[in-house]
């Protein structure tokens, strides 16, 4: 596999797409919006330029990087003579077969089509094409060239041989692949999201505050970023959209999603990706302050 397609270019897929370019593959980077492609590649060259900086690359690597990546805005352009799509665009049952659906009619039959997907079933993306044994899950963890992990989820008709295909590319990408089943949440996010929502229960029954709830998990359990802010950091649309698969997969009460957690989404603060959250953003993702709606 040496030419790759990334569906989607916002924060995972311009991510995988980075990811990729770097290890020399050949990348098509595909998205319905220009302007989303324009935004893809400018977050891949900041990236890169933060990496040349701090001399983890050279400035040649940076060039041949993006040399290697491509745009399009036409789907079936950008999956010509590829031997592997991943799709990471967003976290909804219905967009996701609908791609899928679309990818297995104008794909050549050898494609394996991946999902990036962090909770959806990749057994029913499998079903909604012909080649179900070709339909694998890559979840790779945000920041995607900095994080080692990759959730190798295999559907209930994914084949031994594409496993092992799509286990060795992780490990091409210098990354660390740990194979898993196909039920609700995988491994990562069957423990992560419960862990947050609870957090978000025990600031939305006053408990405590954003901070000191951080401020334990941080302190006590040797967490890097408190739940909060890690939530805020993955968006809290994607957090809600994970707890309601959970669930509806499970069909038990304790994954039931917090009221403040919806109350959040439906009220548009979805963290960084729109400057506030449980944190306030609008200096800047690098640069949080409290919230005004939960500063005592």
């Amino acid at each position: 596999m040496k030419k790759v397609a990334v569906i989607g270019a916002g924060t995972m897929g311009n991510g995988i797409a980075h990811t990729f370019a770097q290890c020399g593959f050949e990348v098509s980077l595909i998205d319905i919006s220009q302007d989303s492609l324009d935004k893809g590649l400018q977050t891949i060259g900041k990236n890169l330029d933060r990496m040349v900086k701090k001399e983890k690359i050279s400035e040649a690597d940076k060039i041949s990087t993006l040399s290697n990546i491509s745009t399009f805005t036409v789907m079936q352009e950008g999956i010509s003579g590829v031997d592997l799509v991943v799709e990471a665009a967003t976290e909804n049952m219905d967009i996701k077969l609908k791609i899928f659906t679309q990818l297995d009619e104008i794909c050549d039959d050898h494609v394996v089509l991946a999902s990036n997907t962090s909770s959806i079933s990749i057994t029913k993306i499998g079903a909604a094409t012909k080649r179900p044994d070709k339909v694998i899950g890559m979840h790779f963890m945000n920041p995607v060239p900095v994080m080692k992990l990759v959730e190798i989820i295999r559907g209930y008709a994914t084949s031994d041989l594409v496993t092992a295909q799509i286990m060795q590319l992780s490990r091409d990408l210098k990354k660390s692949p740990v194979e898993v089943n196909d039920y609700p949440g995988f491994v990562a996010n069957r423990i992560l999201m419960p862990m947050i929502n609870e957090a978000i229960y025990t600031l939305y029954e006053g408990v405590a505050g954003v901070e000191e709830i951080d401020t334990v998990m941080m302190l006590g359990m040797a967490h890097p970023m408190g739940p909060l802010h890690l939530a805020d950091f993955i968006g809290l649309d994607v957090c809600l959209s994970i707890m309601e698969v959970l669930h509806s997969g499970f069909g038990n009460p304790k994954y039931a999603p917090c009221p403040l957690l919806v109350n959040m989404v439906t009220a548009g603060k979805l963290g960084v990706k729109s400057g506030e959250g449980f944190y306030d953003y609008s200096d800047g993702p690098r640069n949080k302050k409290l919230s005004q709606q939960f500063v005592k």
